[in-house]
């Protein structure tokens, strides 16, 4: 089809002005000449447009290397097998294919490269603990495990789970019921129906080849059929319902399932043939969720290294289970577990009961403790802090809340520098430095309403315990500022790699120095590295148990217990501390400061792993 010379005019024009946003948005150089890379100006996820069906229409034109569809975009990218595919797919869909929203004809263009941050889902090793055995079983013992799902009557039609995927998706449980929903099985409920005693067979061939496996044979099985078209939502079978690992039996066609994990926005696809077995283990079992997406056609590699498309078809799925005992699950991987976040659900109310005591040991004792030592890690001022503190005009009144050792007020000779802190042994060393400081608590700080120009709260407010005393101690800076006053605040960020960047914290770590896992060797676990999480009682309190963080590893929890290491003299044995901190959500900060209607917000930032944000007090 030829684009008349007044159509070409409107759609270069068209195209120009997406050329303008995308270059600006995601950094992409355009090219006036043919190349091996096209931007799908107009059309994206954000548009719905799919993959499948944009490799349909693009690969009867030419092959394909490879598409990155950007998350809530507008546009999306295709990388050619070579400049003549481009070229050919450029000119059969550039102004002609309707794969725009609401059937708008698509706009292409020519590009340098994709974007850097492009990720293949293709190009991955599988998640650790993740095994596929292929040819699992043939042909004959297909038949015999479907028969037997089909001997107990038609598949029941599953009209009751409350995803619109998974209704009219054909189902029968064996053992117990898998409730949809909740991922999980009603203990006390056992059916008649059994798991099938041809499933011997597969017990006996998966003990041989994989020995290693804490074994246990399953006594739940979940037999789905799917249609064409059909998926499961991604989602992780509770953890403390059922053991590791979990297996999952293909039979009668091919199908691609995604495996995310939450805490790094990884996404690997795998492709399942028939009759092959997956083994979900360890970190795939716990720490990834699984799940099909529904559609009609699979992209995946292609025999030459690029990428193709697959129909789909009639898909029986075999799913095993083994049902913990305990109900209780003691995995590493908190983030999806529901035994863990029962236990950080429960941590704000403990909390809440016994912030004072929670405080006084974990935090006021423990500073009085590690004071010395504390001091010595900790004499360079922070560069932000201190450009702050120095931008004071002479004369201004500054109250450091928190000050620790004092380092901070050195830095403006000509400013009225006071610094208050609950530690003897930290306001010790600030007189032995001849500072003007005080004894007091920031929830209740002795000074007048409205006598100071600012205040500084370093690394202080995420030692309290409950968002009231948060909420208390920036009120009690909030009263002591004049009108137009300036606060700065740091408290530790939960997330230690912001920006993409490992914070000096991480770094302190050689083994977080090492390539991140995009750039590091397939074969290098390292950036893996599962940390065990241990709980501890806080401040004596038998009901309250906090998780204890590992040093110099992301955080995992947001109330959490921070060993502190100290050498006695002359010994040689360290002795372990545990310090209270909540750790701060991006802009959890700012709504804590702001909830009172009386602060400005002037700038929020990352700084060395800490959440900042720089307040002024409005006027009356």
């Amino acid at each position: 089809m030829t684009l008349s010379k007044n159509v070409e005019k409107k759609i270069g024009k068209k195209v120009k002005r997406c050329q303008l946003l995308i270059e600006k948005d995601a950094g992409t150089q355009f090219s006036d000449e043919p190349t091996e890379c096209i931007v799908i100006c107009n059309a994206g996820l954000s548009t719905g447009l799919q993959q499948e069906a944009l490799l349909k229409e693009a690969l009867t034109h030419g092959p394909v290397s490879w598409v990155l569809l950007p998350p809530g975009k507008s546009y999306s990218f295709l990388q050619c097998a070579s400049k003549q595919s481009a070229e050919a797919i450029y000119t059969a869909l550039h102004g002609i294919c309707t794969l725009g929203q609401d059937g708008a004809v698509l706009l292409l263009a020519f590009c340098l490269e994709l974007p850097l941050q492009a990720h293949d889902p293709w190009g991955c090793d599988l998640p650790p603990g993740l095994l596929l055995e292929h040819h699992f079983i043939d042909a004959e013992m297909e038949k015999a495990l479907l028969d037997a799902a089909a001997g107990v009557g038609q598949l029941d039609e599953t009209g009751t789970e409350p995803i619109a995927t998974l209704r009219h998706r054909k189902v029968t449980h064996f053992g117990y019921e898998f409730v949809y929903g909740t991922n999980n099985v009603d203990k006390t409920k056992p059916l008649e129906r059994k798991i099938p005693a041809v499933c011997e067979t597969l017990w006996r061939r998966l003990r041989r080849l994989h020995p290693q496996l804490s074994w246990h044979v399953p006594d739940q099985l979940t037999v789905n059929q799917y249609e064409p078209g059909q998926g499961i939502p991604p989602h992780v079978d509770t953890h403390s319902a059922f053991d590791d690992p979990i297996l999952s039996l293909s039979c009668a066609a091919d199908v691609v399932m995604e495996f995310k994990q939450p805490s790094t926005g990884r996404q690997i696809c795998v492709d399942l043939p028939a009759r092959s077995l997956l083994i979900m283990s360890g970190e795939s079992r716990y720490d990834w969720t699984h799940g099909i997406t529904p559609r009609k056609l699979d992209t995946i590699r292609a025999p030459n290294g690029g990428l193709t498309v697959r129909k789909r078809q009639l898909r029986v799925s075999f799913t095993f289970r083994k049902l913990r005992q305990d109900s209780r699950c003691v995995c590493p991987f908190p983030r999806l577990c529901d035994t863990a976040q029962q236990c950080v659900e429960q941590v704000p109310a403990l909390l809440e009961c016994h912030a004072a005591q929670v405080e006084a040991e974990n935090v006021h004792r423990v500073y009085n403790e590690i004071a010395k030592h504390f001091s010595d890690t900790r004499h360079s001022p922070w560069p932000r802090v201190e450009a702050f503190v120095r931008s004071l005009p002479p004369g201004a009144v500054l109250l450091d809340i928190g000050c620790g050792n004092g380092k901070y007020l050195a830095s403006n000779g000509a400013a009225l520098m006071f610094g208050g802190d609950r530690s003897d042994g930290l306001l010790q060393v600030c007189v032995e430095r001849g500072f003007n400081v005080l004894q007091c608590d920031c929830l209740a700080v002795p000074f007048r309403d409205e006598s100071v120009d600012a205040c500084i709260s370093i690394a202080v407010i995420h030692h309290l315990a409950t968002e009231r005393r948060r909420e208390k101690a920036i009120a009690e800076m909030l009263r002591v500022l004049r009108p137009g006053g300036r606060a700065l605040i740091y408290v530790w960020a939960k997330n230690q790699e912001a920006n993409a960047k490992k914070s000096s914290y991480l770094r302190q770590n050689k083994h977080n120095n090492k390539p991140s896992p995009e750039d590091a060797p397939a074969h290098d676990d390292t950036a893996r590295k599962v940390v065990q999480v241990e709980r501890m009682v806080a401040a004596g309190v038998t009901d309250c148990t906090l998780p204890v963080h590992t040093n110099r590893t992301q955080f995992q929890h947001q109330d959490l217990l921070v060993p502190w290491k100290l050498r006695a003299n002359d010994s040689t044995e360290k002795s372990t501390f545990l310090r209270y901190y909540h750790v701060f959500e991006e802009h959890e900060l700012e709504k804590l400061c702001l909830a009172s209607g009386q602060l400005v917000l002037v700038e929020s930032y990352y700084d060395q792993g800490n959440w900042c944000a720089v307040l002024e007090k409005k006027g009356k």
